[in-house]
């Protein structure tokens, strides 16, 4: 048995007619660590979490998920792992502890157990006031918190989110955010799909891309966002005239050719050393006469790695509006 990664896959294939939903999909995921899964609609992030939860078998491969194989010891992973899609699959009639108390029945628990079970997953996700309340009366973000203990109702080693905070508000995402962080704080091990690239982010310990059923870059966001250049220096002039040669001195003091985006009055290179070129950077525009409005070091962000790998922005799922 495998102990060192909770999620493990190599060479996942799924064919679809002529269309090859996974061509060789390769995981690692250490034990109580988030994997993001990013990618565009169609690059096969969906299908890969189906496969590693037992719900979809493949054409090729191996996988395992807390130290079982997927296809011949289905059984012993589908114990030990929980599933929240992209849709509550919660029932809006029943209250948000009925419907704990529910699934705790699916899984065998007794009448007594299920109502403790229920009861504990409230308090952990911050929904012990609103139990009693019908699902249809709850925030979206509430909802979601509550598909989020609903897949906990076993205390699974292995989570598998599949876009858990699309079409929610900043408020509902945040939500959903600090309940995973504090399932992995305890120990489980999170598989995330997302198409916000600060989600993954703000949660991801490692991030694989994936585009058209292969993973294409595989490290910590850190390490994905080094891959285009590092760190980079920002300077917004006050005035558009002085572009040119505000970027002949930036890409001097860089040491590389700087971007110039004259409907914002900006100017953005790479550079290595970031206190010294800032410095240098300050100087010598002040020393040109050359007036900047704003300057400013910055880490490239997920969208720019992502536009870099993939050769397209990600998607901008729709958001939740509240009244």
């Amino acid at each position: 048995m495998n102990t060192r990664n909770a999620v493990l896959a190599e060479g996942l294939r799924k064919r679809y007619g002529d269309t090859e939903a996974a061509a060789g999909i390769d995981l690692a995921v250490p034990e109580g660590t988030v994997c993001g899964l990013l990618g565009p609609n169609g690059a096969g992030k969906t299908t890969t979490v189906r496969i590693l939860a037992t719900l979809l078998r493949f054409d090729g491969g191996h996988a395992e998920v807390a130290g079982f194989d997927v296809a011949r010891q289905a059984a012993q992973v589908r114990y030990r792992i929980g599933l929240v899609g992209q849709h509550a699959a919660v029932d809006e009639v029943l209250s948000g502890r009925q419907n704990l108390e529910m699934f705790a029945r699916l899984y065998h628990l007794g009448t007594r157990q299920a109502g403790e079970r229920a009861d504990a997953l409230l308090t952990q996700f911050g929904l012990a006031d609103t139990g009693n309340k019908a699902v249809k009366d709850y925030s979206g973000g509430m909802r979601r918190r509550l598909d989020l203990a609903a897949g906990m109702i076993l205390a699974p080693r292995v989570l598998f989110l599949d876009e858990p905070t699309t079409g929610l508000d900043p408020r509902g995402r945040n939500e959903v955010w600090e309940a995973v962080r504090s399932l992995v704080a305890a120990g489980t091990t999170v598989l995330l799909t997302t198409q916000y690239l600060d989600e993954a982010d703000q949660l991801a310990d490692q991030i694989s891309v994936i585009d058209r059923g292969r993973v294409i870059a595989n490290g910590t966001p850190d390490e994905l966002k080094s891959r285009i250049g590092g760190d980079r220096i920002d300077v917004v002039l006050r005035h558009a005239g002085q572009l040119a040669a505000a970027a002949e001195v930036v890409g001097r003091v860089a040491g590389a050719d700087a971007e110039v985006r004259p409907d914002t009055r900006a100017i953005s290179a790479p550079v290595s050393d970031r206190v010294t070129s800032l410095t240098e950077v300050v100087r010598a525009l002040d020393d040109g006469g050359i007036a900047a409005e704003d300057i400013a070091l910055r880490r490239p962000t997920l969208d720019e790695v992502f536009l870099r790998l993939t050769g397209h922005p990600a998607e901008q799922p729709k958001v939740e509006v509240t009244v």
